[in-house]
């Protein structure tokens, strides 16, 4: 990455943290989003990550922006978000938290898709939420139990 990585997304995100990649590192992979996705990034910070952080204090993003190659050594979905900059995996401490942002999320915020994550092969939780900028280009996808290989 470069030195625009510390870049300021909004009042308590910036770009580094939302791409920061342990693959990426082991891989060498360079992680930097374009103009737009960082846009797209800013975006879903501005309408949901920081809305979120004003109502629980530090969240820590687990998965961010995605380049294509970093979404395949993954295992993402062919058509992630996260390639898009339109999504973030957000790390819950405990199912009952994860159960208060993600209904928070669903009762006041606008975004794109919400899933409650749950690992099937390690037991780990977290919520991926993605946003699109743009009047009435959200659906509103919800899905509370969401299996994750």
């Amino acid at each position: 990455m470069d030195k625009n990585t510390q870049t300021r997304l909004s009042e308590h995100f910036t770009l580094e943290e939302m791409c920061r990649s342990g693959a990426a590192v082991r891989h060498r992979i360079d992680n930097t989003p374009d103009r737009e996705q960082t846009e797209r990034l800013r975006q879903l910070c501005l309408n949901v990550l920081e809305p979120l952080r004003r109502r629980f204090g530090v969240i820590r993003i687990t998965s961010g922006f995605r380049s294509e190659r970093l979404n395949a050594i993954v295992g993402g979905a062919d058509t992630s978000q996260h390639m898009r900059g339109e999504a973030a995996d957000i790390h819950i401490s405990g199912m009952e938290t994860g159960r208060k942002m993600y209904a928070y999320i669903t009762a006041n915020l606008d975004f794109d898709q919400l899933l409650f994550e749950h690992s099937m092969s390690n037991g780990a939780c977290w919520l991926h939420v993605s946003y699109k900028a743009g009047k009435g280009q959200n659906r509103r996808q919800a899905i509370p139990f969401y299996k994750a290989a």
